[in-house]
């Protein structure tokens, strides 16, 4: 399973970086998926990719654009880096391990 479940928002939300949205992230941040996880765990990553990991995430897991948008505007910018980079960082890593070896503290 690369479905990652966090408290979000207002309430527990499903994240999913399927291959659409994979390639879309590469696209998004011009860097592959390894280099992007690398980075993330590294702490050496661009602000913008935690939020653009969070919107795909959600768009993966069913949350219409629209929507996933609004709710990276609302709950993932301009907060503290250590309040996204958890959920961000899990969701990256239910699609790098499995969920089931992940822990989503968003």
């Amino acid at each position: 399973m690369i479905t990652a479940t966090a408290f979000f928002g207002d309430k527990e939300r499903p994240f999913t970086l399927s291959d659409d949205m994979v390639a879309e992230l590469e696209a998004k941040t011009e860097t592959g998926i390894g280099v992007l996880y690398q980075r993330l765990l590294g702490h050496a990553f661009k602000l913008a990719d935690l939020s653009e990991v969070i919107r795909l995430g959600l768009i993966g897991g069913g949350t219409n654009p629209e929507e996933a948008d609004r709710l990276v505007s609302t709950y993932a910018r301009n907060r503290p880096v250590a309040e996204v980079l958890p959920l961000a960082t899990a969701i990256l890593a239910a699609r790098w391990l499995g969920a089931d070896e992940v822990q989503a503290d968003g």
